[in-house]
């Protein structure tokens, strides 16, 4: 089987997706990997292609960003390695760069990536289902133990009246 076919494992792509700015991405150096070109060919598809990527489908990292994400994977920072931050491709933008990459890798990767972005709205949705119940079991405990709350609030109040003085007083001296 030629390499330019072999699919990536949904494992592969879970890694390859990370959140920057509350958005599911992909940098475009693991998009590029992926669907098996050079990142500069990838991004100049891209940007021959420019009108296909609106904003939410693409964005460039900031400085900062691109920073940050140099200090988490340990990139170059010299000679050799990017010299400009990264695009973004949400989940929109990937179906589009395989669009105009229009190789039959892309294609079969972008099916892959697609699922897998899929898979993962499942999990947090299923996640967002479960603390709704958990929120829901709270509060119906809650009137249940009210009783029990407000029996260890009355415990750790402290008593109103002055307390009686313990202990040994010697009685005064006489002469």
């Amino acid at each position: 089987m030629k390499k330019s076919l072999i699919k990536p494992s949904v494992d592969h792509i879970e890694n390859a997706i990370k959140t920057i700015r509350g958005e599911k991405i992909i940098l475009d150096a693991d998009l590029a990997e992926l669907y098996g070109v050079e990142t500069k060919v990838l991004v100049q598809a891209v940007k021959r292609n420019w009108g296909r990527f609106p904003s939410d489908f693409i964005f460039q990292l900031t400085q900062e960003e691109f920073e940050f994400l140099r200090s988490q994977f340990v990139t170059s920072k010299g000679r050799g390695g990017r010299r400009y931050a990264p695009y973004a491709f949400t989940e929109h933008g990937v179906i589009m760069a395989a669009n105009v990459l229009n190789s039959e890798r892309a294609v079969q990767t972008s099916v892959q990536i697609v699922r897998t972005f899929v898979r993962l709205r499942q999990i947090v949705l299923a996640n967002a289902d479960l603390v709704r119940k958990l929120m829901d079991l709270e509060r119906k405990y809650d009137d249940q133990f009210k009783i029990v709350f407000d029996a260890i609030r009355q415990l750790m109040t402290p008593p109103t009246s002055a307390p009686k003085q313990i202990g040994f007083r010697p009685k005064a001296l006489k002469k």
